[in-house]
């Protein structure tokens, strides 16, 4: 019996769709759509008990604004912005295995000292923006620079090393430290960078479905459909900041967390 194999060329992540989300405290929003979108508010409450007179974030991507919100208290206004973010030279595509540059960080716009958090989203969609559950997020490798950022793991449902069993979206940061308000001439603080590259891991051409049919004659047909091919790949990020007057209680209020502020403000999670 002879076999008669059929086999799809092999496919490519069809493109990067990258969505930023700012939070700050009295604030939640998300960003929906495709790349370049921008981002969508869906709420202004929050039960913390902060002071947000004169509070404000900035996302840096590559040490350039994309995204900011900030408050005037004068005003009672939040004033904000969102720039398009990862866009590679016209006529470039993102390829397979490269690691591409990308330091993502965040800077105090408001006029009080704050601590910081960042929640990192990655996953794949199909092309109408589906989520793919199926196709792993660990292909998606975000390179954590652990520079003064610590990982939540017990709110981390991201693999963090090759032996973590885990394979979810999510990896939440916080930094060690307060970022202080702007100082005199306006020299605005800004955290070090919590990711410094983007790589889609090469396995992703090693993941194949494989199917065998025969038919009347005795032929065999064999069908690999690689796993990953049409999908694209979304990162997101939410930055929330939070007052330190009274930190430890805002960041409960706030965040949901527990956390220890050492007498030079450097903060660790309980």
């Amino acid at each position: 019996m002879s076999d008669k194999r059929k086999k799809r060329k092999p496919g490519f992540v069809s493109g990067t769709a990258v969505l930023f989300a700012l939070a700050i405290a009295l604030l939640s929003f998300s960003a929906i759509g495709s790349t370049r979108a921008a981002l969508t508010f869906y709420s202004e409450t929050y039960t913390a008990q902060i002071d947000v007179q004169s509070i404000g974030v900035s996302l840096l991507e590559n040490g350039k604004i994309v995204g900011y919100r900030d408050y005037t208290h004068a005003d009672n206004v939040w004033n904000q912005a969102s720039g398009e973010l990862l866009v590679l030279p016209e006529g470039e595509e993102w390829q397979i295995g490269k690691t591409y540059a990308e330091s993502l960080s965040v800077r105090n716009s408001g006029s009080i000292d704050e601590y910081v958090r960042v929640k990192l989203y990655k996953y794949w969609v199909d092309k109408d923006g589906n989520k793919l559950p199926h196709l792993s997020p660990a292909m998606i490798d975000l390179h954590l620079t652990n520079n003064h950022w610590i990982v939540d793991d017990r709110a981390t449902t991201a693999r963090m090393g090759e032996d973590d069993p885990r394979d979810g979206e999510m990896i939440v940061l916080y930094y060690d430290s307060p970022l202080a308000a702007a100082g005199e001439g306006g020299v605005f603080y800004e955290t070090e960078a919590f990711i410094d590259s983007v790589t889609i891991k090469s396995d992703v051409v090693t993941k194949v479905t494989e199917t065998r049919s025969t038919d009347a004659d005795g032929w065999t047909t064999v069908r690999t459909v690689y796993d990953y091919d049409g999908a694209s790949f979304v990162v997101e990020a939410e930055v929330d900041a939070v007052q330190t007057h009274n930190a430890r209680d805002a960041i409960k209020s706030a965040w949901g967390v527990d956390v220890e502020v050492a007498g030079d403000g450097t903060l660790r999670l309980r």
